[in-house]
């Protein structure tokens, strides 16, 4: 007889509902292709593009990590 392997259910990720507004400021021209890459995960890549991110630490460490290239339009409590 074969057992059948079934994948674990995840309990549900609770969402706080707090977002995060950010806006790219700067290029990543002449930058570290890993800030590029950061940028992208965040959904970003040209000059004034905004999006609206969940806050999370690891949104929250991504924004650190490019600082110089982004600035935080607006925080929902």
């Amino acid at each position: 007889m074969v057992e059948k392997k079934t994948a674990a259910k995840k309990a549900p990720e609770k969402k706080s509902g707090k977002t995060v507004t950010v806006r790219q400021i700067r290029s990543t021209a002449r930058k570290p292709k890993e800030q590029e890459a950061t940028l992208r995960g965040l959904g970003l890549g040209k000059i004034r593009r905004e999006r609206t991110l969940e806050d999370t630490p690891a949104v929250r460490g991504m924004i650190r990590a490019v600082q110089h290239l982004v600035e935080v339009v607006e925080e929902k409590k």
